[in-house]
C-alpha cells in the first residue's frame, strides 16, 4: 500500500519517498539461527517508514535491534519472499495486502502467531482468524487523484466515477500502474472488477485504453514523474492530471509543502476507490521467531498505530487510535469504496491480471 520514505518520512502510495531513519543495525548483527539473536529483521516493500523515537522505544523496551530490508514494490517483495521462504531474508514480512494475501498464505509464507492487541483490531480489517498467520497493520483507499490547477485552468469538472474516466473529456489524462507488478495498479484493476463484474470489466478497460490511459511500472513513477499535480511530478514535467494513487495523497502534498498551503493542490475522485488492507506476518523458518513476535506486537501497539499515519500515510486498524487532523481535513477515507471478498480475489486474480495484460499492454 502504501504510501514512504528515505532520510525523512514520506508517504505510502501517496506522495513522497523516504527511508527509515536509522532504526536498524548493521547486517553484522543479523540473526544467528539460534533463536536468541538480539536483532529482529523486518522485510518490507519500499514504503515502510516509522519515527526514529518510536522504533528506539521498542528497541529499548524489547531488547531487540530492528533491521529493515526493503525489497521494491509490494508485488515484487511478496514474490521474492515466497521464493526465499525456506531461507528467509528476515523474521517478519510487512506489506502483503488483501490483493495478494491469498498468494502468500497458499504458499506457506507465514507461521501462526496471534499478536497482542489483535482483539483491538477493527472487525472489518481482520483476516485469517482461524489460523492467525497474518496481523492487520494499516488500511488505505486506492483512488484516482486529480490536479486541481489543471481542471480549473481548463474549466473542466474533475471526474467523480470510474465511468467518467472513459468519457472523451478525459482522453489522454489518466496514468495508472501495471496491475501485474504494482499493488495500487492491481487494486485499481480489482476495483473495476468489483464495479463492473466478471462480464463487464474487460469492456471497461477497452474503453479506458481507447481513451488514452497510460500504464507505467510503479506508483513512484506514476505519481512522482507522470502526475502533474504532485510536487515530484511538477519538477519532472509530468503532464497527466489524473493518477491512480491513494485517498491520503492530498494530505501528503500539504504536509510536506514549504510553505504549507491552506488547501490541498490535489483532490480525490471518491467514486473510483478500492479499499486496501496491509498485513504483517511471522515468516516461516524465521531465525528469530521470538523477536519477530515482539515486533508484530509492536506493530499493533497504540504508539505505533498512532505514529504510522504521518509516516506511511495510511490509516490505523486499531480501534481508538488517533487520526491526524490533516487526514480528516484533506484525505478522509472513501465513503463507499469498492471491496472484494478475499476468496473472489484468490480465485480470479491471476487470470484477471493475465487478461488485463493481454488487453491493455499488447
Amino acid at each position: 500500500m502504501s504510501i514512504t520514505k528515505k532520510v525523512s518520512v514520506l508517504a505510502v502510495g501517496l506522495g513522497m519517498v523516504g527511508t527509515l531513519a536509522a532504526c536498524g543495525s548493521s547486517s553484522d548483527d543479523a540473526g544467528s539461527g539460534s533463536g536468541d539473536s538480539k536483532t529482529v529483521t523486518l522485510v518490507s516493500h519500499d514504503s515502510w517508514a516509522a519515527s526514529k523515537d518510536v522504533v528506539a522505544a521498542f528497541e529499548k523496551e524489547s531488547g531487540y535491534k530492528v533491521k529493515v530490508l526493503e525489497d521494491g514494490d509490494a508485488g515484487q517483495a511478496v514474490n521474492k519472499a515466497i521464493l526465499t521462504k525456506d531461507n528467509p531474508q528476515g523474521d517478519v514480512f510487512f506489506g502483503v495486502d488483501n490483493t495478494l494475501l491469498s498468494r502468500a498464505l497458499d504458499n506457506g509464507l507465514f507461521q501462526p502467531y496471534e499478536a497482542k492487541g489483535s482483539d483491538q483490531v477493527l472487525p472489518a480489517y481482520r483476516a485469517d482468524q482461524d489460523k492467525h498467520r497474518v496481523t492487520p497493520v494499516d488500511t488505505g483507499d486506492i483512488c484516482v487523484n486529480y490536479d486541481k490547477a489543471y481542471f480549473e485552468k481548463h474549466d473542466l469538472a474533475p471526474p467523480k466515477s470510474l465511468d467518467d474516466l472513459a468519457e472523451p473529456a478525459y482522453k489522454d489524462l489518466l496514468v495508472t500502474e501495471n496491475a501485474g507488478s504494482s499493488s495500487p495498479g492491481l487494486g485499481f484493476l480489482l476495483g473495476t472488477a468489483a464495479q463492473y463484474g466478471d462480464e463487464g470489466w474487460e469492456g471497461y478497460w477497452k474503453k479506458l485504453k481507447a481513451n488514452g490511459v497510460k500504464v507505467v511500472d510503479s506508483w513512484e513513477q506514476a505519481y512522482n514523474e507522470e502526475f502533474s499535480g504532485s510536487s515530484g511530478g511538477k519538477k519532472a514535467g509530468g503532464d497527466r492530471p489524473l493518477v491512480v494513487s491513494y485517498a491520503s495523497s492530498p494530505p501528503a502534498e500539504v504536509i510536506y509543502a514549504d510553505p504549507q498551503p491552506d488547501t490541498a493542490p490535489t483532490g480525490v475522485a471518491d467514486g473510483t476507490c478500492f479499499r486496501q488492507v496491509e498485513y504483517a506476518g511471522l515468516l516461516s523458518n524465521a531465525e528469530n521467531p521470538a523477536g519477530g513476535k515482539a515486533l508484530l506486537d509492536f506493530l499493533l501497539s497504540k504508539r505505533f498505530q498512532e505514529d504510522m499515519p504521518l509516516n506511511m500515510f495510511v490509516y490505523p486498524v486499531r480501534e481508538g487510535a488517533r487520526i491526524p487532523e490533516a487526514f480528516t481535513k484533506f484525505g478522509p477515507q472513501a465513503k463507499d469504496p469498492q471491496t472484494l471478498d478475499p476468496a473472489k480475489i484468490a480465485g480470479n486474480r491471476d487470470q484477471w491480471v493475465k487478461s488485463w495484460t493481454s488487453l491493455v499492454l499488447k
